[in-house]
């Protein structure tokens, strides 16, 4: 594991690296002090129900992955990914400053309109990072990378929220927060200026500006490639599973837990550690190879312990007290709650034994002339079924009448079919798929 902190000693790493984790963080310090404000303060205001305003959040920063993720592979693929790098964190920065004018003016629309534009800059930058590791490490080098993008990035969600909550409770919070998106944003400029240039894969492309036919096209160019398709489909799935179960944490967190606030941040922190933990692990399990050795235990791992938080759950005995919610000490006193700390742990690190191979593959096995389109047609997956897991969760909940704990033992048994048919598809095509890889990376300087 020593040798895979090592890339942080290059520049072709480290300053891509440092950009997607600065980017990510301010998502998150942007979208969770939105969600704040919306919850505490703009719902009473305007007079809307906070859960029609939370869900109009959600769904404008998930909306343009819908629209521009096949336009966003085609630039990616065209054009240099250094240049293009710095062109979406001006954008990045430009945002944010129109972010800052309505936290502090309290213009509701105005954060709106900046929340679309931020999953849109998210949209755009996405295909770039994912085809840029592939070009720029050495092949031995690629799980090592890929696992550390995943540790970071789930270390700056958390962070982010947890920033986010604590600039809401300082005195002129909205200023802190306007000021606080906008020093971020700055610093993830400064970090691609020292991002390395990589030649352009498809110069000579010509780009289809009709989002939906576009869209339309690098989907069936997708489904030609069938170990890519079932990689993708792989992929999301980890953000349905993960977005089932995420979205949940507050609300077990306090009817089931009977925890307050402290307890929320707590167990999305041993989620994210664990998902870092495993995620850093694939390199050393995987001895640097791209390989899909490692899925069938996070598939494994994915359902063994959603079971098990069913039943861990399900036999806690904790009196709901609404005036009287737990802090993170009092819970630990609690008999069997550190089987349910275990089983989100655990979850975790499954979930990056998971998705790191997952994404290797995806970023090997790519033609190179459309790798940033092929993540473009992940990013249209992942979009589609993050959405379906909200209707999963309201049908099962809302619907079905069965409670949260019923909710992550469907998911986990869901799980189990799916990892099956997963596994039996990419066996069957992965001998059609050629490796496309480079041996070196494609510049000067390292």
């Amino acid at each position: 594991m020593a040798n895979q902190f090592q890339l942080f000693k290059r520049r072709r790493f480290s300053a891509m690296f440092f950009t997607q984790f600065l980017g990510a963080f301010n998502d998150n310090i942007f979208k969770q002090a939105l969600i704040l404000v919306l919850t505490y303060t703009a719902a009473s205001q305007i007079g809307v129900e906070v859960s029609i305003l939370n869900n109009l959040a959600a769904m404008l920063f998930i909306l343009p992955y819908f629209l521009f993720s096949a336009l966003a592979g085609q630039i990616a693929d065209k054009y240099e990914k250094s240049k293009l790098t710095r062109l979406t964190k001006l954008l990045e920065l430009t945002i944010m400053s129109v972010a800052a004018v309505g936290f502090v003016f309290e213009w509701y629309a105005l954060l709106f309109v900046a929340l679309f534009l931020m999953g849109t800059h998210s949209t755009f930058f996405g295909p770039i990072k994912y085809a840029y590791l592939p070009q720029a490490m050495k092949k031995d080098e690629l799980v090592g990378a890929n696992g550390l993008f995943q540790m970071g990035t789930s270390l700056a969600i958390l962070i982010g929220m947890i920033v986010a909550g604590l600039l809401t409770q300082l005195p002129q919070s909205l200023y802190w927060i306007s000021a606080t998106v906008v020093i971020i944003a700055l610093l993830g400029y400064v970090a691609t200026r020292y991002i390395p240039i990589t030649p352009a894969m498809q110069p000579d492309l010509k780009i289809n500006w009709n989002i939906f036919t576009t869209s339309m096209a690098t989907v069936r160019y997708l489904y030609s490639l069938p170990f890519l398709f079932f990689i993708i489909l792989g992929n999301s799935w980890f953000w349905f599973y993960g977005a089932t179960f995420l979205t949940q944490t507050p609300e077990f967190s306090k009817v089931i837990l009977n925890g307050d606030e402290s307890v929320v941040i707590f167990l999305l922190t041993l989620f994210s550690v664990g998902v870092s933990i495993g995620s850093l692990l694939c390199k050393s399990l995987t001895r640097n190879r791209v390989s899909l050795r490692l899925l069938p235990f996070g598939i494994a791992g994915l359902s063994i312990f959603a079971i098990d938080l069913y039943f861990s759950l399900s036999g806690l005995d904790i009196a709901i007290n609404a005036d009287a919610l737990f802090g993170i000490g009092e819970l630990f006193k609690v008999t069997g709650s550190w089987r349910v700390f275990a089983d989100l742990f655990f979850l975790g690190f499954s979930g990056g034994l998971y998705i790191v191979p997952l994404y290797a593959s995806m970023q090997a096995y790519a033609p190179k002339s459309h790798r940033a389109r092929i993540v473009g047609a992940n990013n249209i997956f992942n979009a589609i079924f993050m959405v379906t897991s909200a209707v999963f969760a309201i049908v099962i909940l809302n619907t079905l009448k069965l409670s949260l704990p019923q909710l992550f033992l469907v998911t986990g048994v869901l799980n189990i079919a799916f990892g099956i048919f997963l596994y039996i598809k990419l066996n069957k095509h992965v001998m059609q798929a050629v490796i496309q890889t480079d041996d070196e990376p494609h510049e000067k300087q390292s």
